[in-house]
Parts: C-alpha cells; structure tokens; sequence
C-alpha cells in the first residue's frame, strides 16, 4: 500500500509540474501578447487626444473650453456664468499668420480689448473698443516698428495723436 501511494504521489508531482509548466508558458505566452496589445508608443503616454476639451462648473455649464475657433485657429475660451463668452486666448487663423492674440469681450460677446501680434514683423497691437467700435489702438507699426497711437470718436473719424497707423 506504501508502495502503491507513493507511485501515486510521485506521478501526480510529474503531471502536476508538466501540466504547471505547460500552463506557465502558455500565460506568459498570453501576458506578452496582451503588453503588446496595450503597449503604448513612448511618446504618446500621458497625452490625451481631443477634438475639444470643456471644463465645467458644479451645475454642469461649461465655464472654459479648448478647442478650434471658427476661423481654424486654436484657442481657450472662457465664460461667464451666463454662457456668454468673456475672454479668448489664441492664435488667429493661418490666413491671418498665426497670430497670437488676447480678446477681452464685454456682456454681449463684442471685443472690448484685444492685444495681438500683427504684420510680417508680428510687432504687438493694443486696440480699445467700446461697443465693438474701435476708440484707441497702440502700437508698433508693422513696415517701420515706429510706436504710433490712433484714437477714433464716437462716429468713427480718426486722429493720430503720433505714428502712423
């Protein structure tokens, strides 16, 4: 009976250890498979890829937003808690350079302030509106880098208080 048990236990540790090593190679097999599937390249971990991205407040409005402007430029926009678009942050269109720029709007959406790049330069322009009429606009010409200073009245007309614009 001895005998007979311990023939029986010295062949259940050989299958017991063939069948283990077959399954070991087999889930390591499987494992490595798996990494591969889920492999990420190394210069895409930790990115995240969208079309835009909103951030929202605790009543689920979206308060800021990154994505592509209208004109094909990116930009991040934020608003108020009305829905109205208050400030941008982006570049212009490629038709326009690429230009950075900075758009502070008033309560209905119309810029009140922008400060941008401008001209083959991309010397810095400061303009001032009051209901999304330009009233002073400082800068640097484009063609001489001279400073100028336009100021414009309430129906439009122009005045150089110095430079050319």
């Amino acid at each position: 009976m001895i005998k007979n048990t311990f023939l029986a236990a010295v062949l259940a540790g050989l299958i017991g250890g063939i069948a283990g090593a077959y399954l070991a190679m087999h889930l390591a097999r499987g494992a490595t498979a798996a990494q591969s599937v889920l492999a990420v390249p190394a210069q895409s971990r930790g990115v995240v890829s969208a079309s835009r991205v909103e951030l929202r407040d605790t009543d689920g409005s979206v308060r800021a937003e990154l994505a592509m402007s209208v004109d094909g430029g990116p930009a991040l926009f934020f608003f108020d808690t009305a829905g109205k678009n208050r400030l941008v942050v982006g570049l212009y269109s490629p038709a326009e350079g690429e230009a950075p720029s900075v758009v502070l709007n008033d309560p209905k959406q119309r810029a009140a302030g922008i400060f941008r790049l401008f001209g083959s330069r991309d010397t810095p322009v400061l303009v001032l509106k009051n209901q999304g009429r330009d009233r002073s606009v400082y800068g640097l010409n484009p063609n001489s880098t001279d400073p100028f200073l336009a100021n414009y009245t309430t129906d439009g007309t122009k005045s150089d208080v110095f430079g050319l614009y």
